[in-house]
């Protein structure tokens, strides 16, 4: 570890060990392994990780003291041992098709179904395996899987949400298919439409870009979303940049501030070339840890951390990198094998007080984070 990292340092393995330096999924799922995580969320009680390639939610009970300890729930399958869309071939109503965001939010889990196109809800956490959802946001019930309802986008639909958070006392999804951010004055009621839309200008236009060029009020793919009262952040993946906006928002405007491009009408991917702190290739993953802003730079095998100040991003340049020694490095596992300190396509992010989950989706597993933790 350099002086790059900050104090931060891994203290937890979740999933696939690395015997001879590879992280692979079991051959047929299990209670302790991962295949391509991208979504978890992380508090004082418990860890909840979207094992996106299996099509299930995992749930430890407190953080695991250990490595590759076994979760204590599975959400979306039968049982441990069984995977595939829609609890292979169960159906929708208990099963999932690609979960890629999760949440709590009052005693709520809210999870991001992608592929069937809706938000999960659970009005409790589920303590027992295979409990089935409540009720959903984007479609009329549990049975129904089709992208904007079947028909045309609207304030109740969904196409392909990624991600989610609960920002200000407000929720927010990420709708990536529709290239938009929906927000909700609250955690709503069952089937409501959101009240607000971000990156269109009405809740039925989904073009990519606004139809245009990309600026300050467009989306290509919104997958990730963080903040606070102060600030709210997108990651706009697919132009490779995070977009943040000062205070509340009361309807769609530009952006405030851009982060991994030189300014809002930039959307270049830098392949193969040395990225510096400024630049991103298709964030993914975001949190705010402390009085830092965390992004998954996915393309680059790194997480980027930009220093807050009442909220806001110092400057342009990220202070803190992760999983790379330098901050021109890009590789994979740093193009070494799998080690503690290093990704491969880190995904998702989470943060508790002082401590960092990564979803390292490559590497089939998720790490604990500590700063101070060297």
């Amino acid at each position: 570890m350099t002086g790059m990292a900050d104090g931060w340092a891994p203290t937890g393995w979740l999933g696939a060990a690395a015997p001879g330096g590879l992280a692979l999924p079991a051959a047929s799922p299990t209670a302790d392994h991962l295949y391509a995580p991208r979504g978890l969320w992380i508090d004082r009680d418990r860890l909840v990780v979207c094992d996106s390639g299996n099509h299930r939610i995992l749930i430890w009970h407190g953080l695991p003291a250990r490595p590759h300890t076994p979760a204590d729930v599975v959400l979306g399958q039968p049982s441990f041992t069984e995977e595939g869309p829609a609890a292979h071939g169960r159906g929708p109503a208990n099963g999932l098709h690609l979960p890629t965001g999760v949440i709590v939010a009052e005693g709520r889990l809210m999870v991001a179904d992608a592929w069937h196109h809706r938000i999960l809800v659970w009005d409790r956490v589920p303590t027992a395996s295979d409990t089935p959802p409540d009720w959903c946001l984007g479609q009329t019930s549990l049975v129904d899987v089709a992208p904007n309802r079947g028909g045309t986008a609207s304030a109740a639909s969904l196409n392909w949400p990624y991600g989610l958070a609960v920002v200000a006392g407000r929720l927010h999804v990420a709708d990536t298919g529709n290239r938009r951010v929906l927000i909700w004055n609250g955690l709503p009621d069952r089937d409501a439409p959101a009240d607000l839309v971000l990156g269109q200008p009405d809740f039925t236009t989904i073009d990519e870009n606004r139809g245009g060029p990309v600026g300050p009020a467009s989306f290509r793919w919104p997958h990730a979303i963080a903040g606070d009262a102060r600030m709210l952040f997108v990651a706009d993946a697919g132009n490779h940049r995070v977009l943040a906006w000062r205070g509340g928002l009361h309807g769609d405007r530009p952006a405030d501030l851009v982060l991994g491009q030189p300014d809002f009408q930039s959307a270049a991917e830098l392949p193969h070339r040395p990225q510096g702190p400024e630049r991103l290739r298709f964030p993914y993953g975001m949190a705010v840890v402390g009085d830092d802003l965390a992004v998954a730079d996915t393309a680059n095998n790194r997480v980027l951390g930009w220093r807050l100040a009442h909220g806001e991003p110092a400057g342009s340049a990220a202070h803190i990198v992760l999983g790379q020694h330098t901050f021109d490095a890009s590789g994979e596992n740093r193009w070494k094998a799998v080690e503690a300190d290093t990704f491969c396509w880190p995904y998702g992010l989470a943060a508790c007080g002082n401590i960092l989950a990564v979803a390292d989706s490559g590497n089939n597993r998720v790490t604990l984070w500590q700063r101070g933790g060297e």
